[in-house]
């Protein structure tokens, strides 16, 4: 399913217009984004959660010079789903 798939589908299960629906959407995806690039999670309940992860630094190898780098710490969106939406995938 794509953006486009669920503003139609927001826009027939809704009567909003859609593009009430994509700027609603886009406005989501903008705050979940700004909010995680400040360390933050974000919790919805019933849904999930999208949680920053922390990545030790980490020593790797370039295969093709043979010579090892240092990947630094960094961090890496996440998401969680709720116990109640695994128990639904699942059960489908």
């Amino acid at each position: 399913m794509t953006k486009a798939d669920i503003v139609n589908e927001i826009n027939k299960n809704t009567g909003i217009d859609k593009v009430t629906v994509l700027n609603t959407i886009e406005a989501f995806m903008a705050t979940v984004k700004e909010t995680m690039s400040n360390g933050e999670n974000v919790y919805l309940r019933g849904f999930g959660s999208f949680v920053v992860k922390k990545r030790a630094q980490k020593t790797a190898r370039n295969i093709s010079k043979n010579t090892t780098i240092i990947i630094p710490e960094h961090n890496i969106p996440s998401f969680k789903p709720a116990k109640t939406f695994t128990i639904s995938v699942k059960e489908d």
